[in-house]
């Protein structure tokens, strides 16, 4: 399936006040609007995901899994600032007639929502029945879900936290100053900083994964092995796969987006924001998570009203999200057969 491209016709105002003329926001749609308009899934992605939910999501969503285009009117709207159809540092500043590049405006994951919110009203959206994310994914869906808490009936959030952590900058400013450490991130080209992006690439992957997981898959069996380990290739392999599919710019811009994340700022703290979520939630924490520790999502749990909570056991740490899709769903299955009056604290993994 191919995406698809709105096109705002009016100036698109940040929340620091710039704006962006021309706006183009790519996204996929699967299935169709039913006419009672309530069964709308929105799909919130990660950091170098798409909106081609179908694609990275497998046994989650797609036909025959719990997330089905025969039962749901699924949107998935690549993110502000990713290179995967809207704007982004790459497009061409209409004032200049050049690629932005450095010059884009910072933006913040409020900003993203604010984008998803036009684009739901370009194609006739009023309710959400699903609004889902993981990781910067759920920092949005979260966003979405204080920003217009009537309108967003059920709310799923996976490995996310309600502001991002002093932990968590550190890892994205580790992996900044990989990128801003090529020379050739400020030569204003499109394969700029393409060396420091696999390095910071190879920073994010030991946040992604952990060290049970490195045990397991790139264990040597050559007890003689001194040089050209697996764990060696396996972070060479994966930062050059990201070169070739992303660009430096978005990836520097978007680290900015996740640091941004407070859901307090302006609103009277984290507790006070949280507390105006009105959709039932589910909250999905991952055990071995090192990046967003269990604990941040247990918070979620204790601060939004209508919450549950489910631990995932997964030795692929924060990438588990994205990998455990048969838990997901045993999960997903359970929190829909509950009615959440007050808290419920634990649902299994297995239905």
């Amino acid at each position: 399936m191919n995406t698809e491209v709105y096109q705002h016709p009016e100036e698109f105002v940040l929340e620091s006040g710039k704006k962006i003329t021309g706006l183009e926001i790519g996204y996929h749609t699967y299935g169709r609007l039913n006419k009672h308009r309530d069964n709308v899934v929105w799909v919130c992605h990660a950091l170098t995901a798409n909106s081609d939910v179908f694609d990275w999501w497998k046994g989650y969503f797609g036909e025959g899994s719990f997330f089905n285009p025969d039962e749901h009117f699924i949107v998935c709207a690549n993110i502000l600032g990713s290179p995967y159809g809207t704007t982004n540092p790459l497009s061409t500043n209409p004032t200049t007639g050049a690629p932005y590049y450095l010059s884009f405006p910072q933006f913040t994951v409020r900003d993203i929502v604010k984008a998803h919110q036009v684009l739901a009203a370009s194609l006739g959206i009023d309710d959400i029945h699903i609004l889902i994310g993981g990781s910067l994914g759920g920092q949005q869906a979260m966003e979405w879900s204080i920003d217009q808490p009537e309108r967003i009936k059920n709310l799923i959030l996976i490995a996310t936290n309600a502001k991002h952590s002093p932990w968590g900058i550190a890892f994205n400013e580790s992996q900044r100053l990989a990128i801003t450490s090529d020379r050739t991130f400020y030569a204003n080209t499109p394969q700029g900083g393409a060396k420091g992006l696999k390095a910071a690439r190879s920073f994010a992957l030991l946040s992604y994964r952990n060290y049970k997981t490195y045990a397991i898959t790139q264990q040597e069996e050559n007890a003689d092995l001194t040089d050209n380990f697996k764990a060696s290739s396996y972070q060479n392999y994966q930062g050059e796969k990201l070169v070739k599919r992303f660009n430096a710019y978005s990836y520097w811009y978007l680290t900015k987006v996740m640091d941004s994340h407070d859901t307090g700022r302006g609103r009277k703290g984290v507790e006070k924001a949280l507390s105006t979520i009105k959709a039932k939630t589910l909250v999905i924490g991952i055990r071995s998570d090192v990046l967003f520790p269990l604990e941040e999502q247990q918070y979620l749990f204790q601060h939004i009203p209508k919450a549950a909570f489910a631990e995932l056991d997964s030795f692929y740490g924060h990438d588990g999200f994205l990998i455990e899709t048969e838990a997901l769903t045993n999960i997903t299955t359970s929190f829909f057969k509950t009615d959440v009056k007050g808290k419920i604290i634990e649902l299994q993994q297995s239905a």
